[in-house]
Parts: structure tokens; C-alpha cells; sequence
């Protein structure tokens, strides 16, 4: 299979991460027969750098163009400023709705290996941490009618959504359960919102589809505190965009390991956009300390939903986790100072990860 992709890697740690995902896609890709195209194009604080927007036409083109993207990271302290409209983050805006991706899942997944981490209490997580979420992306707060009054003393951000944006997402959610543990809360904030009200409305009608799936609703700031209390209960959680993007966050850290955390964003058609769920740490940049694992796992999601390539994802995945059976971490997953002196030589930066991964692919 040839697989054209398109990478951004965007602003700080992105370029070195992005570096690491795709050595390790062109490890899978010598070990089971295919071929990596890949086509640079900027996004970001980089992009307002060299030509004043943050998604400039052409990156975007490039995208709709290609079979999938790799994003790295955008964003830094250099572009906060700037107003609203010319922030490195409207780029993910437009990348979003350019690309027609209205489902971001993002699991949280808490690694048997990095469970000491974990800042909940070990009798909470003694099981495990596996929950995905399933956030809508294109609609929301986030992208409706928002302004300022004439004296700039008043503001308003609007939240809208149809039945047909919510049917979409909720069907990813409902679908997703069905190959996970058959359980989907759906999360909103009905006893306020005429918005949650239609998204309740909605799940009601579409879950005779699916009789095997256990529906249930939760407030979103219950939700919040459930997520640290008692996160076993969860399976998959669907919700809008403003909720998805606070949870998927919070639910990220209980796990212990945000640079260990990928995402998907999907359409109906058409190339998916795939980063890991961390920033872009400026202050790392260049200096061979980030942790490229998130960006390698999201490579493996990459696999799995743009082109169908399950086994080459498994062995991603796999390598991963051999990789941190054999004791190597990177500075964000060591521990405290007294185990990461205890690691020895086994305290490794970016590309050494990426060595190590691509080693342990080899080695399958």
C-alpha cells in the first residue's frame, strides 16, 4: 500500500515529535510492504511567521489533498497576543472544519507500566484506566456566532447544534461501545441547556440501533468529579465540543502520562487528522527531551483508521510497550528524582525513544 501523508509539524517540541512518529510509520512500513509519502506544509505560530496567517491556504489544501494528517503542535507564549483571529490555535479551527472532522476520539489509557503516576489514590485505578472519549469538533460554542458590543464592555460566544451533528457523533459513540465494553454515557448539562436538552433527545431516539449498548446521562460537572472518583464506571463518553475538550484534558492527566496520549479526529470521508493530546513545550524545543511516544501511538491510530492496517498498528502499539516493559522512560514519565537516578543510562531523550521503538518494531 502507498499512503500519501500529510505532517505538520507545526510550533516547539512538533518537529522533533513528528520526526519520531514518522521514522517509526517508515519502520512499519519496510517491515510490512508499504510505502510513506510525505508532504511538509506549516500550520501554526510558524505559519504567522512566514506569512502572516495561521493556516494558510495552501497548508490546508494539502491536507484535503493527502490520504491523512499528522499534526504535531502549535502554539507558544511568541503568539499570545495576537488577537483571536490570528492565534497559531485557529489553525486547529480550520483544519477541523477545512477537513470536514467531526469526532475527535481520544482515549484515555492509563500504561500498566507508568501506573505509579497515576495521582489518583491506587486503590481507585486498581483496575486499570481505559475510557474513550468522543468529542464533537466542528460544531458548539466553539464555532458559533460570537462578538462584542460597541464599547468592547460585553461579549457573547453563542452554542448551537442540529439534530444531524449530534446523530453523527453520537452514532461514533455508539459504535464505539459497541467494540469496547458496550457502555456510552452521554455527558451535557440538560437541567440548564436547550442544546444538552436536544442532544438527550437525539441518543433516545437512535438507541434502539443498538440494544446492546447501556445508555446513560450524566451532568458534565459531575462527570468531572466522577472522572477522578470512581473513573472505572466509564466506557465510552460522547459530548459537545467545549465538554469533550475539558474532560478529554482532565481525564488525560488521572492517567499519569499525557505524553503518552494520541487522538484521531475523523469526517465522514476523507483524510483524518491524528496528534497527540499535548502542547506544544516551547521551552523544550530543539533540546532532544520531549516524549515522542504519544506522537508514535497516535501514528498507530493513523494506521488503523485511515487505512485500515490493524496488525501494523497492533505492532506499534506492541513495540510501545516493550519498550517500556524493558524500563526506558523519557523525562516526563521517570518518576521522581529518586527514580530517575535510579534509571541509569535507561533516562533517555527523543530520538533515542524513536531508536528504541523502531528497534522493537524490527524486533516483532
Amino acid at each position: 500500500m502507498n499512503c500519501k501523508i500529510t505532517t505538520i509539524p507545526g510550533d516547539g517540541i512538533g518537529p522533533d515529535i513528528v520526526r519520531e512518529g514518522c521514522r517509526a510509520l517508515d519502520a512499519i512500513g519496510k517491515k510490512f510492504g508499504h510505502g510513506f509519502e510525505y508532504t511538509e506544509v506549516k500550520a501554526g505560530g510558524c505559519a504567522i511567521d512566514a506569512t502572516g496567517e495561521p493556516l494558510p491556504k495552501e497548508s490546508l489544501e494539502a491536507c484535503v489533498a493527502s490520504d491523512a494528517v499528522l499534526l504535531g503542535a502549535v502554539g507558544g507564549p511568541k503568539w499570545d497576543t495576537l488577537p483571536g483571529a490570528k492565534r497559531p490555535e485557529k489553525a486547529l479551527l480550520g483544519l477541523r472544519a477545512g477537513m470536514k472532522v467531526y469526532a475527535n476520539l481520544r482515549p484515555a489509557l492509563m500504561f500498566p507500566q507508568l501506573s505509579a503516576a497515576c495521582p489518583l489514590k491506587p486503590e481507585i485505578v486498581k483496575d486499570g484506566l481505559d475510557i474513550l472519549i468522543v468529542r464533537e469538533l466542528t460544531g458548539g460554542i466553539y464555532f458559533g456566532d460570537r462578538g462584542r458590543n460597541a464599547a468592547g464592555d460585553a461579549a457573547w460566544d453563542t452554542e448551537a447544534y442540529s439534530r444531524p451533528e449530534i446523530e453523527r457523533v453520537v452514532k461514533i459513540g455508539f459504535e464505539s461501545a459497541m467494540k469496547r465494553q458496550k457502555r456510552l454515557c452521554v455527558v451535557d448539562k440538560a437541567n440548564i441547556l436547550e442544546t444538552s436538552r436536544l442532544w438527550r433527545e437525539v441518543a433516545e431516539s437512535m438507541k434502539g440501533k443498538w440494544p446492546e449498548v447501556e445508555l446513560s446521562y450524566m451532568y458534565v460537572d459531575n462527570a468531572a468529579m466522577q472522572l477522578v472518583r470512581n473513573p472505572g464506571q466509564f466506557d465510552v463518553i460522547v459530548t459537545s465540543n467545549m465538554f469533550g475538550d475539558i474532560l478529554s484534558d482532565e481525564a488525560s492527566q488521572i492517567t499519569g502520562s499525557i505524553g503518552m496520549l494520541a487522538s484521531a479526529s475523523l469526517g465522514d470521508s476523507g483524510p483524518g487528522l491524528y496528534e497527540p493530546i499535548h502542547g506544544s513545550a516551547p521551552d523544550i524545543a530543539g533540546k532532544d527531551l520531549a516524549n515522542p511516544l504519544a506522537t508514535i501511538l497516535t501514528c498507530a491510530m493513523l494506521l488503523r483508521f485511515s487505512f485500515g492496517l490493524s496488525r501494523e498498528a497492533d505492532a506499534i502499539e506492541k513495540a510501545v510497550s516493550k519498550v517500556l516493559d524493558a524500563g526506558w522512560r523519557t523525562g516526563d514519565i521517570a518518576g521522581s528524582a529518586a527514580d530517575r537516578a535510579a534509571l541509569g543510562d535507561r533516562l533517555v531523550g527523543t530520538r533515542k525513544m524513536g531508536d528504541l521503538v523502531i528497534a522493537a518494531i524490527e524486533a516483532l
